[in-house]
């Protein structure tokens, strides 16, 4: 099933989504137009997770349903197998870019293990995840199937929307600051350093992408 419908009391990077997109979307809104100067603060609209849509998160066709895209058009099944990404936040800003969302709340979160596709879903996924290296001209050697996966994936959907069907896609990765419930970081600078360490070891500490993606640091205290 493409929608996935998310409990209200759960905890970790799902219940602080929750909370930012529903009840606190001014403090996410303002750092994402202040990571991109081509917002020039226009209005954000958040799709996901909604609250009066049982927080539900989006996957395959039906995220991209939920950006108000066509499904025919985009062909995700050309690049992608069904139950792909599953994007923990979407939204959508007043001339229509397009923001998917991936958010951490601990650094084992992060630290995302191998695809668990087989047969030709694998061969699909390793084809693709190939095609957005090549286009990246990084990651050379590196296998981005396996170790930080869920981040490799999340380019290579970027890469897709963006260069391939000229889509003007964002991604977002939020990290939460002192999650206690999980024993997240408690400051910018921890979360810094293992992104560093992840961005180096996959060869995306710079490359053709990286002014349409933004890390932002959301400190809970902010949302209490």
């Amino acid at each position: 099933m493409a929608r996935n419908p998310q409990k209200s009391n759960s905890h970790g990077s799902l219940k602080q989504m929750q909370i930012l997109v529903n009840e606190k979307p001014e403090i996410i809104n303002e750092m994402i137009c202040a990571k991109f100067k081509a917002f020039n603060n226009e209005n954000i609209e958040w799709i996901s997770p909604i609250k009066c849509d049982d927080y539900s998160e989006y996957t395959d066709d039906d995220f991209i349903r939920k950006l108000r895209l066509d499904p025919a058009e985009i062909n995700l099944k050309e690049f992608w197998p069904s139950r792909g990404a599953n994007w923990d936040g979407l939204a959508k800003t007043e001339t229509g870019k397009l923001i998917l969302v991936e958010a951490k709340a601990n650094i084992p979160e992060m630290v995302s293990p191998s695809t668990k596709a087989k047969s030709s879903s694998l061969l699909q996924i390793q084809s693709s995840l190939k095609l957005t290296k090549e286009y990246l001209g990084k990651g050379k050697g590196i296998d981005w199937s396996k170790t930080f996966y869920q981040y490799t994936n999340r380019v290579a959907h970027l890469y897709y929307l963006r260069v391939v069907r000229n889509k003007p896609a964002y991604l977002v990765n939020i990290y939460f600051i002192g999650d206690e419930s999980v024993n997240g970081p408690k400051t910018q600078e921890e979360w810094e350093g293992a992104l560093k360490v992840m961005q180096l070891y996959l060869g995306l500490h710079s490359h053709k992408l990286k002014k349409y993606m933004a890390d932002i640091f959301v400190d809970v205290s902010m949302l209490n």
